[in-house]
């Protein structure tokens, strides 16, 4: 069923969508060329890896670097790419990681293999048994705010206790999160 509703919602999604994602497109292709899409190799359900879809936020060059790693993060982001990471419009094209299978509206939110430390915590609690998410438990929980410790506890909690009327309940307060910018470390942090 959630499965279902992934594809039809994030398809109808796309759809609705598709005037504001050609204009991001145009916007990042315009300040920085292409590609306008950046894909990074993620872990997903039953820890296999897979490419997510976003925006590209950071000049050519930058390389797939850590924000914390960099030395002057401000300076590598595209004109436009920190209003895109703030507002979440960045993670946009991760629709089309829905509509394919690899991810989901809900559940944790995918790792980059590098992070090995929530990695062990997630595999030994169970977490990869179910489709990563745009927004979790942990997105709403505390965010940036948490420790790998506690974010592994949300995902564990997500996964033992799903539910439709669940995913709408952290659905909606991830808007309330996003638009409040809840929990969000600073875009002047390094």
């Amino acid at each position: 069923m959630k499965r279902a509703l992934d594809i039809l919602f994030g398809t109808v999604a796309i759809v609705c969508l598709s005037p504001l994602l050609a204009a991001i497109c145009l916007a990042v292709f315009v300040s920085d060329g292409s590609p306008v899409i950046f894909r990074q190799e993620r872990i997903g359900k039953d820890r296999r890896r897979f490419r997510i879809c976003k925006f590209r936020t950071m000049k050519k060059g930058v390389g797939d670097v850590a924000k914390k790693d960099l030395q002057n993060y401000a300076d590598c982001l595209i004109r436009g790419g920190h209003f895109l990471r703030r507002t979440s419009l960045d993670e946009l094209p991760q629709l089309f990681n829905i509509v394919g299978g690899t991810m989901s509206f809900v559940g944790p939110r995918p790792l980059i293999p590098q992070e090995e430390e929530i990695d062990r915590l997630r595999a030994e609690q169970g977490v990869y048994a179910v489709r990563p998410g745009v927004t979790g438990l942990a997105q709403i929980s505390g965010r940036d705010n948490l420790s790998d410790a506690e974010k592994a506890a949300y995902d564990a909690e997500y996964v033992r206790t799903q539910s439709l009327p669940g995913d709408l309940k952290i659905l909606w307060k991830t808007v309330r999160v996003v638009l409040r910018r809840e929990n969000m470390a600073q875009e002047s942090d390094k």
